[in-house]
C-alpha cells in the first residue's frame, strides 16, 4: 500500500519525502496516460494522410494510363491466342461487352487488336500502291456506291420576261462491291513459344506485306471477279472519241516506243488531255523501268522533263507533277498502256471495311501454326474523265 493511501485511510499526516514521491507518482501517472493519448491521435492522424495519398495518386493519373489500360486486355487476350491458342480472354470480352466485338472461330477469326491493325494499316497506306493517291473510304456494308453527275448542268442567262430553260444533269450510280482478301502466314510453334519473340510484330509485318502486294495489282489489273477492279481493265478508247465509261488515251506516234522526233511531247499531250479542274492535283502512274525511260525525255530546249526530289520522303516530278512507281503497271510495249496520268483521288475509289481477322490453325502445317488473315476491301473507278492513258502506237 502507498503512503498516500495509507494516509487517507488512517488520517494520519504524510511527512515532506512521502509527500514528494506521491506526487512524483501521480504525475508519473497522468504524463503516461497524455503520452497515450498523444499516439493514438498521431497513428489516427496517419492513417488519414495515407489514404488521402492514395486518392490524390489515383486522379493524378495520367489519362494516357487510362486510355491504354483500356486497349492493354484486348492485346493481351489476343497474344496469348495468337502463341498457345487460348481464347478465353477473347470470348470474355465480347461476354463484358466491351467496345470491341468478337466473332467466333467458325465467323472467321478473331478481330485483331488495334495495335497490330493500326501496323498493318500504316504498311498499306504508305506502300507503293494507288492507295496513296486514290480516294479510300470505311464502310461497314459489302458495297459502297458513289453517286457521279458526269454531264453539264445546262445554265441560260434570263429576261426580265423570258427564262430560258435549262437541262437535266445525268447521274450515275456506281456500286463498288467489296471481296475478301486473305493472307496465310506460317510460323513454327517454337518461336511462338519464345517469349522474346515479338509475334505481334512479325504478324503484322507478314500479313501487311500479303495484302499490299495483292491490292497493288489488283487496283490496277482486277477483273473484278472475287477481287476489285482495276482502272486498266475498263474499256479504252481514242481521247477525242471518249465516252463515259472508258478511259481516253493519247499515241506516242510509234508502235512500242516514243516517236524519233520531239519524244516529249506525247507527255505533254498526256497532261493537257486532261480536264483543267483535275489536273491541278494530277499524279502519273508508271513502273521503275517505264521510269527509266521517261527520265531521259527532254524538252525542245534540252532540258530534262523528269525532276528527282531533294526532299526526303517526296516523289520525283514529271513536267511538275509527282510520279507514283506503280511497279503492276505493264512496262512498255506494242500498244501497250504502261503510263497513267490523272487525278485519282476523283478517278479511283477504294472502299474497305475497318475489321481484320486472324484465325489460327495448328493442325494443316504441323509443327507449323497457319495464321489466316482476312480483311474486306474493293476498288473502280469512280470519275471515267480523271484519268488518262499514253498508248505506245500509232492510233
Amino acid at each position: 500500500m502507498s503512503s498516500t493511501e495509507r494516509a487517507s485511510r488512517t488520517g494520519e499526516a504524510l511527512s515532506p519525502a512521502e509527500g514528494a514521491q506521491a506526487a512524483v507518482a501521480e504525475f508519473m501517472r497522468e504524463f503516461k496516460g497524455f503520452r497515450d493519448d498523444i499516439q493514438k491521435r498521431l497513428e489516427e492522424q496517419e492513417g488519414r494522410m495515407t489514404m488521402l495519398d492514395r486518392k490524390s495518386h489515383r486522379a493524378a493519373r495520367p489519362a494516357l494510363a487510362s486510355a491504354a489500360d483500356g486497349e492493354a486486355p484486348h492485346q493481351k487476350a489476343f497474344g496469348a491466342y495468337v502463341r498457345s491458342g487460348e481464347d478465353d480472354g477473347l470470348r470474355g470480352l465480347e461476354l463484358e461487352g466491351k467496345a470491341m466485338s468478337t466473332a467466333v472461330v467458325g465467323d472467321g477469326g478473331y478481330l485483331v487488336d488495334p495495335e497490330t491493325s493500326a501496323r498493318i494499316h500504316s504498311t498499306l497506306s504508305g506502300g507503293a500502291s494507288l492507295r496513296q493517291v486514290a480516294n479510300v473510304v470505311t464502310v461497314e456494308a459489302t458495297s459502297y456506291d458513289v453517286l457521279i453527275d458526269h454531264s453539264d448542268v445546262g445554265s441560260g442567262w434570263s429576261g426580265e420576261t423570258s427564262v430560258t430553260e435549262t437541262g437535266t444533269p445525268a447521274i450515275d450510280r456506281i456500286s463498288i462491291d467489296l471481296y475478301e482478301l486473305s493472307a496465310l502466314p506460317k510460323i513454327s510453334q517454337r518461336l511462338l513459344d519464345d517469349s522474346a519473340f515479338d509475334i505481334e510484330g512479325w504478324l503484322a509485318g507478314r500479313i501487311a506485306d500479303k495484302f499490299l502486294r495483292a491490292e497493288a495489282a489488283a487496283f490496277v489489273s482486277g477483273n473484278g471477279s472475287d477481287k476489285p477492279t482495276g482502272f486498266l481493265t475498263h474499256s479504252k478508247v481514242a481521247d477525242a472519241s471518249w465516252t463515259w465509261d472508258s478511259l481516253g488515251y493519247v499515241v506516242t506516234g510509234a508502235d512500242g516506243a516514243f516517236a524519233e522526233t520531239d519524244p516529249g511531247d506525247a507527255i505533254i499531250d498526256l497532261v493537257y488531255a486532261l480536264g483543267a479542274r483535275y489536273r491541278s492535283n494530277g499524279t502519273f502512274v508508271m513502273n521503275s523501268r517505264t521510269a527509266g525511260a521517261l527520265r531521259k525525255l527532254k524538252d525542245g530546249d534540252g532540258r530534262y522533263m523528269w525532276t528527282d526530289s531533294l526532299q526526303a520522303g517526296q516523289p520525283a516530278q514529271l513536267m511538275g507533277y509527282p510520279v507514283l512507281i506503280a511497279e503492276d503497271m505493264p512496262d512498255i510495249a506494242s500498244g501497250s498502256f504502261p503510263v497513267a496520268f490523272g487525278d485519282f483521288r476523283a478517278g479511283y475509289t477504294i472502299a474497305e471495311r475497318p475489321d481484320l481477322r486472324v484465325l489460327r490453325d495448328p493442325f494443316s502445317a504441323k509443327p507449323h501454326v497457319l495464321f489466316y488473315a482476312t480483311k474486306r476491301v474493293g476498288g473502280d473507278v469512280s470519275d471515267f474523265a480523271a484519268i488518262k492513258l499514253l498508248k505506245f502506237g500509232t492510233a
